[in-house]
């Protein structure tokens, strides 16, 4: 439990990171970036990568079925 509890620790802060750093880059939008030359910079960049990352070790913290004792949704135990 305490290793899912820590990935998902890990998995949020690297999206918040992620994500916080890539609004910023909106900012380059007001000194005359098209929308598609901003994509093309975030795509490069490696806080791309810490939010794309971030995110799927968020989703598997979660719905990844724990053991015995361990903690996930309800939901899923069915199937």
């Amino acid at each position: 439990m305490f290793m899912r509890l820590f990935f998902f620790l890990i998995g949020f802060g690297m999206t918040v990171i992620g994500s916080v750093i890539l609004i910023l880059y909106l900012n380059l939008m007001t000194i005359g970036y098209s929308f598609l030359e901003y994509v093309n910079f975030i795509i490069i960049r490696p806080e791309f990568f810490f939010a794309i990352v971030g995110f799927i070790i968020l989703n598997l913290s979660i719905f990844i079925k724990g053991g015995q004792n361990g903690f996930y949704l309800r939901y899923f135990n069915k199937f």
